[in-house]
């Protein structure tokens, strides 16, 4: 059956702006430390500019920045030419934000905010242009081609921008060891800050929904229990409630890439054996830490003596809202 062709155009968009955003990481270099430094180091706070859609992009890297920890607004070129570049001292920093790098109102201000000896990084798809010359740092967000079919309206290039901004803010809050309490702090009324608040026992999956089977069952039992539940995992304990081990639909599918015949074999035979746990007293925010850190959107909750409690998935802790990004292997 022909694919209808509006998908095929989303699909088309979503391709070309997911490779523009995977082409930028060749060129994370020493502009882009230099940029984390010169933050870092700077006793003022980020001024971010830019027009049309550069300007918008800016404005959504200031909320991000002033919610991790990094001083941040947001000044309009043209409005900063009219008086408001009195907010700029030398203690801040311009970041400047132009795919062509020849955008004129941004270049006037950047030419003033020189005169006042703020230093300059700029996001732009043209290391050789005016901005990029002036600059102190130069982060490179240039794309092969806009996702739009003219190659007019600013698509793969904003959302390149966007996503840099992104790795400057993450990169930032390594720098200022932004914490989970700092979190709170910025965001006393969020969803997500009183989401994180919790416990792993607020949200946790237990009792009869875990899905579960008992040391010794057939291997194809407990395949079928995986298939029946639905949860992409299913945990394995002894008689006496203590977790096992776990197995999970990527584990089936490498058994079975591998030809290893499972007919008569028990799940301990097959089983991932000690699997990545975490206790109920333990905040949601650290849940999501430590998922991330081992690439994982699903662990066990036990007590001190190793007993299943239930489970907890990425999705249980973000359900009432809230965005997490995390990388999860084949």
């Amino acid at each position: 059956m022909k694919k209808d062709q509006t998908i095929s155009r989303a699909e088309e968009v979503l391709r070309i702006e997911a490779e523009s955003i995977l082409q930028l990481i060749g060129r994370i270099d020493g502009n882009f430390s230099r940029a984390v430094d010169i933050i870092f180091r700077s006793p003022g706070r980020v001024i971010v500019t830019g027009i049309g859609k550069s300007g918008l992009i800016g404005k959504k890297i200031v909320a991000t920045m002033t919610s991790t920890g990094t001083q941040a607004l947001f000044l309009h070129p043209v409005e900063g030419l009219h008086g408001d570049l009195g907010i700029v001292t030398k203690d801040d920093v311009l970041l400047a934000i132009s795919n062509s790098g020849e955008t004129d109102e941004v270049n006037r201000l950047i030419s003033s905010v020189q005169k006042i000896g703020t230093p300059l990084i700029s996001f732009t798809g043209n290391p050789t242009s005016t901005m990029a010359r002036a600059s102190d740092a130069v982060i490179d967000v240039g794309v092969e081609r806009e996702a739009c079919p003219f190659g007019l309206a600013p698509t793969s290039s904003s959302t390149a921008t966007l996503a840099m901004g992104d790795a400057l803010a993450i990169a930032l809050i390594d720098k200022h060891k932004f914490s989970e309490k700092d979190f709170y702090k910025f965001h006393p009324g969020g969803s997500l800050g009183q989401r994180l608040r919790e416990k792993v026992r607020d949200v946790m999956i237990s009792g009869q929904a875990i899905p579960r089977v008992f040391t010794g069952t057939a291997a194809l039992d407990a395949i079928a229990v995986l298939d029946e539940k639905n949860k992409g995992f299913i945990m394995i304990t002894d008689q006496e409630n203590r977790l096992q081990g776990i197995l999970t639909d990527g584990d089936v599918r490498r058994i079975v890439r591998k030809g290893i015949s499972i007919q008569e074999k028990a799940i301990d035979e097959i089983m991932t054996r000690s699997p990545k746990t975490i206790e109920d007293n333990r905040s949601l925010a650290s849940t999501i830490e430590f998922m991330q850190k081992e690439e994982i959107t699903a662990l066990a909750v036990v007590n001190g003596g190793n007993q299943l409690l239930g489970y907890i998935h990425l999705h249980d802790i973000l359900g009432r809202g809230g965005t997490v990004m995390i990388s999860i292997p084949a």
